[in-house]
Order: C-alpha cells, then sequence, then structure tokens
C-alpha cells in the first residue's frame, strides 16, 4: 500500500524540516530576546522600535515575509547567503533565506513570550540590583532573564511547534522541505491522495509532539514558584 513512498527522499525532506525548524529556532530566541529587552528597556527609541517591529512583522502573514526574503532580498537586492560558486548554491541560499524570514518573523511571538515572563518577575528585585549599582543589561542578563526563561519555557514550546509547522510555507520559494514534497506527490500519485496525506500528518505529529511532552515536562521541572 505504501510502495510508492520507495520513489521519494521522505526523510530527505523532513529532514530538511527539521534543520529549517532548528536553526530558525535558534536565531529566533536570540533576537527575540533582544526585541523583549528592548521593550523593556528604559530608552524610548529601543522601546518604540521593539514596539514597532513586533506590531508591523506579527501582523503580516508569513508567506508574504518569506517571498520578500527571495523575490525582495535575492532577485532585486541581490542578496546571496550562499557562495555563488557552490553546486548547490541556488538550494543553499533559498534554505538561508527561509530560516531568515523564519526568524524575522517567529521572533516576535518569541519577544512577547519573554515579555511576558520579565513581567512575572518582581519589581523590587530590579529596583534592589540597580541600587546595588548594577546597569540595566547587569539587572536583565544576572536576575531577570534567567528567571523569566524558566517561566515562559510552556509558551516557548508552543512558538516552537507553531514554527515546525510553518515551515510548510519555505515551499513557495523552493525549499525542499516536506510541503514541497508532498505537493509533488499529490502530483504525481493522485490515486492514493488519502494515504499521501497520512504519511506527512503522521510526520508532522512525529515532529510537533515530543517536542510538546518534553518541553512540558521541562516546565513543570523548572517552574518558578512565587
Amino acid at each position: 500500500m505504501f510502495d510508492f513512498l520507495s520513489e521519494y527522499d521522505l526523510l530527505g525532506a523532513f529532514w530538511t524540516t527539521v534543520r529549517l525548524s532548528f536553526f530558525s529556532a535558534i536565531g529566533s530566541l536570540v533576537w527575540g530576546t533582544v526585541l523583549a529587552a528592548m521593550r523593556v528597556s528604559p530608552v524610548p527609541i529601543m522601546r518604540a522600535f521593539g514596539t514597532v517591529y513586533v506590531n508591523v512583522i506579527r501582523n503580516t502573514p508569513l508567506t508574504v515575509l518569506i517571498l520578500f526574503t527571495s523575490l525582495g532580498l535575492s532577485y532585486t537586492l541581490g542578496v546571496q547567503l550562499a557562495a555563488q560558486d557552490s553546486p548547490t548554491s541556488l538550494a543553499d541560499n533559498s534554505f538561508r533565506l527561509a530560516v531568515l524570514g523564519f526568524i524575522v518573523y517567529t521572533s516576535t511571538f518569541v519577544c512577547e513570550a519573554m515579555r511576558s515572563g520579565i513581567n512575572t518577575v518582581p519589581v523590587g528585585q530590579a529596583e534592589a540590583a540597580r541600587a546595588l549599582g548594577l546597569t540595566f543589561i547587569q539587572v536583565l542578563g544576572i536576575i531577570v532573564l534567567p528567571q523569566a526563561f524558566r517561566s515562559v519555557i510552556a509558551p516557548l514550546a508552543s512558538v516552537l511547534i507553531a514554527l515546525i509547522k510553518n515551515t510548510t510555507v519555505a515551499a513557495v520559494i523552493g525549499v525542499g522541505e516536506a510541503a514541497l514534497l508532498m505537493s509533488e506527490m499529490v502530483e504525481n500519485e493522485s490515486d492514493s491522495l488519502l494515504l499521501v496525506f497520512l504519511v506527512f500528518a503522521i510526520g508532522f505529529v512525529i515532529l510537533t509532539l515530543p517536542v510538546g511532552l518534553l518541553l512540558g515536562w521541562v516546565a513543570k521541572k523548572v517552574e518558578v514558584k512565587r
């Protein structure tokens, strides 16, 4: 019944999805944390930038952002993120542009999750640290963020699961991940559509379910007791 799967690189497609998710998640966590720091910064310009960035990007469709990274940055502005003399230059460039698009988009949700975590830290702790002479960056890095991270693991898990599912959008710029392979299989295996959809649905469940369970368990273990 599933003999037709041997004709396709199913594992390779899902491996590309995993790589997209991994690099995008790391970048989103870093940039999202920086944005959260901007949003709680005492500097008005930084607060304004963080607020405008989050509200504009979060309300922009992800497909538009991914297409912009390809058509806008690559084709119009000539931005290349891969060596042009490489035999896999086109694929590598599309992959990295997709990662950039996912980071730009997902970091806004990471930012809001982190900001909610920062707000759970008692103000008195930050005030006491400032009274001891610590700078804003030191207070944030030493006192606030470690507690904030512990309180937002569960929301960040939800963001990560959404990111894994959102990687299917990368197919619109030709990244060879699961959704692109699925569209190819739908065209070629019209008599087995239900099986094709079932295989990819199970594949994404296998990717997302363990992530949710693992990070849910971690969240309970490191939960900050108030």
